[in-house]
Protein backbone atom coordinates (compact mmCIF):
# COMPACT_ATOMS: atom_id res chain seq x y z
CA UNK A 1 0.00 0.00 0.00
CA UNK A 2 1.22 3.49 -0.84
CA UNK A 3 1.26 6.41 1.53
CA UNK A 4 -0.69 9.56 0.63
CA UNK A 5 2.31 11.28 -0.99
CA UNK A 6 3.07 8.29 -3.20
CA UNK A 7 -0.56 7.95 -4.23
CA UNK A 8 -0.74 11.65 -5.07
CA UNK A 9 2.45 11.44 -7.14
CA UNK A 10 1.08 8.44 -9.07
CA UNK A 11 -2.24 10.17 -9.75
CA UNK A 12 -0.44 13.30 -10.97
CA UNK A 13 1.85 11.22 -13.20
CA UNK A 14 -1.14 9.52 -14.82
CA UNK A 15 -2.88 12.87 -15.26
CA UNK A 16 0.26 14.29 -16.91
CA UNK A 17 0.35 11.37 -19.34
CA UNK A 18 -3.29 11.96 -20.28
CA UNK A 19 -2.80 15.72 -20.68
CA UNK A 20 0.66 15.95 -22.25
CA UNK A 21 1.42 12.48 -23.63
CA UNK A 22 5.10 12.02 -24.41
CA UNK A 23 5.84 15.54 -23.16
CA UNK A 24 4.73 14.69 -19.61
CA UNK A 25 8.33 14.22 -18.35
CA UNK A 26 9.30 17.63 -19.74
CA UNK A 27 6.43 19.28 -17.88
CA UNK A 28 7.38 17.51 -14.63
CA UNK A 29 11.04 18.49 -15.07
CA UNK A 30 10.07 22.13 -15.55
CA UNK A 31 7.99 22.00 -12.36
CA UNK A 32 10.93 20.46 -10.45
CA UNK A 33 13.28 23.13 -11.77
CA UNK A 34 10.90 25.91 -10.76
CA UNK A 35 10.67 24.42 -7.26
CA UNK A 36 14.47 24.44 -7.01
CA UNK A 37 14.58 28.08 -8.10
CA UNK A 38 12.10 28.90 -5.34
CA UNK A 39 14.10 26.80 -2.85
CA UNK A 40 11.06 24.58 -2.22
CA UNK A 41 12.91 21.31 -1.93
CA UNK A 42 9.93 19.33 -0.68
CA UNK A 43 7.99 20.21 -3.81
CA UNK A 44 11.07 19.48 -5.91
CA UNK A 45 11.30 16.00 -4.36
CA UNK A 46 7.62 15.47 -5.21
CA UNK A 47 8.18 16.35 -8.87
CA UNK A 48 11.32 14.23 -9.03
CA UNK A 49 9.26 11.27 -7.76
CA UNK A 50 6.72 11.96 -10.51
CA UNK A 51 9.59 11.90 -13.03
CA UNK A 52 10.67 8.51 -11.67
CA UNK A 53 7.12 7.17 -12.01
CA UNK A 54 6.92 8.47 -15.57
CA UNK A 55 10.26 6.86 -16.43
CA UNK A 56 9.18 3.56 -14.89
CA UNK A 57 5.91 3.57 -16.84
CA UNK A 58 7.72 4.27 -20.10
CA UNK A 59 10.20 1.46 -19.42
CA UNK A 60 7.40 -0.95 -18.59
CA UNK A 61 5.46 -0.05 -21.74
CA UNK A 62 8.59 -0.42 -23.85
CA UNK A 63 9.37 -3.85 -22.41
CA UNK A 64 5.76 -5.00 -22.81
CA UNK A 65 5.66 -3.95 -26.45
CA UNK A 66 8.66 -6.20 -27.22
CA UNK A 67 6.73 -9.33 -26.26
Amino acid sequence: MFDDDEGLARREAHWLIREFGVEAPLYAAMKAEKAIEQKDFGRCAHWKRILEILADSRTAKSAASKY
